[in-house]
């Protein structure tokens, strides 16, 4: 039975430049100290390393530490875990953004746009396909960092997602870009949307300020935070966006045509 609401955590970390198990502890500590209701949770990207262009030293398989880390999360804490990770498959490395479930389901979305400005075309395989992933009778479209400044990819044909979900690591220089981009989403695509993002400083010496986001189909500010580490659940509610849709109906007059 579709439920009218749909709570999403956002995770907001300060990464620990490649190293695993710091960053795994770190979330551990934090996914137990949730109260209240949480049904997805969500990292950001390379939650487990932070931007790396070295997958040849930090790739996991399928199978590995870090996926089967966030296999044991969502049964221990019944709920979806998603965020991205360096994947190897088939000699080829992947930004992957998971989509786990505490049934053991696992879904993925590769990354589509790779960042040429950081070298990550040269490091890494780029994703072919869209991913809406469906909880509850919500359904979640999973985008990853750089995805965002492409509104072609993201864009709704009709009512086909309820949410716009982003994880990433977006540093400081750009953050006006990033809320404004994310806001945009919303408005466009008369949906929800939901911006992961980091805090701190990598070791390549980029500073981010976070600046997680949720904007609602209006584009109205519904939760920001910008600096600090940051757990936080939001609640949405499918009726707010049903009403905005209907009275609305600007997604009928968009322009159709084909992603291929």
């Amino acid at each position: 039975m579709p439920n009218e609401q749909l709570h999403i955590t956002i995770i907001q970390p300060d990464i620990v430049w490649e190293d695993k198990t710091a960053n795994l502890q770190q979330y551990e500590k934090m996914l137990a100290g949730i109260t209240g209701p949480k049904r997805v949770v969500a990292l950001p990207e390379m939650f487990s390393t932070g931007f790396s262009m070295a997958p040849e030293r930090l790739a996991e398989p399928m199978d590995g530490t870090s996926v089967k880390w966030m296999a044991d999360m969502a049964v221990r804490h019944r709920c979806i875990l998603t965020g991205s990770l360096i994947i190897e498959e088939e000699g080829k490395y992947f930004n992957r953004m998971l989509w786990v479930q505490p049934d053991g389901h696992i879904g993925f979305y590769d990354k589509r746009h790779l960042f040429a400005y950081a070298d990550e075309e040269k490091h890494y395989t780029r994703g072919e396909k869209r991913l809406i992933v469906s909880v509850n009778g919500w359904r979640i479209n999973l985008l990853v960092c750089y995805d965002l400044r492409f509104p072609v990819w993201a864009r709704s044909q009709g009512d086909e997602y309820d949410v716009l979900l982003y994880v990433a690591n977006w540093p400081e220089p750009r953050s006006l870009a990033w809320k404004t981009l994310l806001q945009a989403r919303a408005i466009e695509n008369q949906c929800y949307v939901v911006g992961v993002n980091r805090v701190g400083t990598d070791g390549k010496g980029f500073n981010y300020v976070g600046e997680s986001s949720v904007f609602g189909p209006l584009g109205e500010t519904i939760w920001q935070q910008a600096v600090t580490v940051a757990c936080h659940t939001i609640t949405l509610d499918k009726e707010h966006l049903r009403k905005t849709r209907t009275k609305l109906p600007f997604l009928n007059d968009a322009d159709k045509f084909l992603l291929l």
